[in-house]
């Protein structure tokens, strides 16, 4: 067998950092662990090789190369996975499709020769023995979760590393938590299941031998589920691991009572950790409860961030506005907090209902949908009939994005958290790449750049103040530029629209 595996396009968003990758020359941020994964479950004797449409085109001799072609994407990516899977049809290959997108909406998808869904652990074996005798049916699905123990290290040679500004690995799937509006304990169940600490060193030792000197991601939707293995078992070996390596810094995603656990914080800078994830989602007591996300009430929620700060690691947060109980003084409210936390990296959205979650089954019951998600969490839709005036919501959606990125308030927040942050103890060499784009910020951002002024404040309050954190300032310009340039292409679009309906209103 010739297997294709493809990658489908991500649009221009928050989290694809494109205008940033243009620094450092890179073309996308992160690999695709979960075809790289499944890539490592097929029979060895095939032939595999691997399309990214993010960093190389889909050419038509991939596609007469391939026997299958195997599809894996995420809502966000909706528009170029129907491009691939029609290109496919068009070709005469037939398609094999996986992952969440296909989970929650594989009807809309009748070009598919076969689904492989939830986890491809269990699912991926059926479908290949049942290809074997020639009769593979076209959906897969379970409600079982398999031991990721007895998951294969993920095919890297399939990539090339030196495209891609970082690499990612998951330890563990599943939270222990459940928040109205998150699916993913529907798709990984509420009991964290983790690798061993064994599985984990190995796949980083192969990412190093294989040259990688760069940041690594930590998938895991909640990475301090289980903390006893964290701190017995992985986060030990991760501080020997690092011991004879050039400094290789990790990131994840954790929920906020990590600020309770100063030995889990040390621990986690100790094995390399500066940058957590963290869904804030919003400062209202009431719309917390609303959601279930009680890991996060009564709590000082800002002291809870500043201490995660100091002891090395940078919040990034995730925020929502939207929530029934919400007024429009929430929007306000929503930019004083971020501004007074210093999280930089601020994801604000309006509250989607994904299908699978609580919240979409719950205003299913009240008639409160309307259509599906895009999968961009920052694109200002929602697929809800807010309690709130929509017009009233999306126009404070807008003045929050409007404000929190505007140079202003931008580079204030970046002192902020700069006062209170803790240099890491690891960082990666410097390559040729991150020194030119020192000097490509000078041009686009403090001399061609609207925000030059901010731009030079901030680097001269830093060699002043935190010097060593230069690299970090550098960095947080860049992707304050990336933010921007989102959010301005959002409020085009958005003009736009407004534009034709009022063309068609005359009309």
């Amino acid at each position: 067998m010739n297997i294709l595996l493809v990658y489908p396009e991500f649009p221009d968003t928050f989290w694809s950092f494109k205008h940033a990758l243009k620094f450092i020359r890179k073309e996308a941020s992160l690999p695709p662990l979960g075809l790289l994964t499944v890539a490592a479950m097929l029979p060895q004797e095939w032939e595999k090789r691997l399309i990214d449409v993010n960093v190389t085109k889909l050419g038509d001799k991939d596609l007469e190369w391939a026997d299958y072609v195997f599809v894996s994407a995420m809502t966000v990516q909706r528009d170029s996975t129907r491009q691939i899977v029609s290109r496919c049809r068009q070709a005469g290959v037939k398609t094999v499709a996986g992952g969440p997108i296909f989970v929650s909406e594989h009807e809309q998808f009748e070009e598919v020769d076969h689904f492989v869904l939830n986890e491809a652990e269990i699912t991926l074996p059926l479908f290949l023995a049942d290809l074997e005798r020639g009769r593979a049916r076209r959906i897969y699905t379970t409600t079982e979760f398999p031991d990721i123990q007895k998951t294969p290290a993920p095919l890297w040679e399939l990539v090339d590393l030196k495209r891609y500004a970082g690499m990612c690995i998951q330890f563990s799937r599943g939270c222990p938590f459940n928040c109205e509006f998150c699916n993913v304990t529907a798709l990984f169940g509420h009991k964290p299941r983790t690798k061993a600490a064994e599985q984990i060193v190995a796949e980083l030792d192969s990412l190093y031998d294989l040259g990688w000197r760069g940041s690594v991601f930590f998938v895991d939707d909640n990475f301090i589920g289980n903390k006893r293995v964290l701190k017995t078992e992985l986060l030990p070996a991760l501080v020997e691991w690092q011991k004879d390596k050039d400094g290789i810094p990790f990131n994840t995603e954790v929920s906020i009572n990590l600020a309770d656990d100063e030995e889990l914080m040390q621990l986690m800078v100790d094995a390399g950790f500066d940058t957590v994830f963290v869904g804030v989602e919003t400062p209202d007591e009431e719309s917390l409860t609303e959601c279930s996300k009680k890991q996060n009430k009564n709590r000082d929620l800002v002291e809870d961030v500043k201490r995660i700060q100091r002891a090395g690691l940078q919040v990034q947060g995730g925020f929502i506005v939207g929530f029934d109980s919400d007024t429009p003084s929430i929007f306000q409210r929503q930019i004083d907090f971020i501004q007074r936390s210093g999280i930089v990296t601020a994801m604000v959205g309006l509250l989607q209902a994904p299908p699978g979650t609580q919240l979409y089954e719950r205003l299913k019951r009240e008639g409160r949908l309307r259509g599906g998600i895009t999968g961009d969490n920052v694109d200002g839709t929602t697929n809800i009939i807010p309690r709130m005036n929509l017009d009233t919501l999306r126009d404070g959606y807008r003045r929050i994005m409007e404000s929190i990125y505007s140079p202003k308030k931008y580079y204030e927040r970046v002192r902020t958290f700069l006062r209170e942050y803790k240099p890491p103890k690891i960082k990666p060499p410097l390559d040729c790449q991150h020194v030119l784009a020192f000097f490509r910020s000078i041009v686009r951002l403090g001399i061609l750049g609207k925000e030059r002024f901010h731009y030079w404040g901030l680097l001269l309050w830093t060699l002043f103040h935190r010097p060593k954190l230069f690299p970090e300032a550098v960095t947080f310009a860049i992707y304050g530029y990336h933010f921007r340039k989102v959010c301005e292409l959002r409020l085009v679009d958005e003009r736009s629209v407004l534009a034709r309906r009022a063309r068609r209103r005359r009309r």
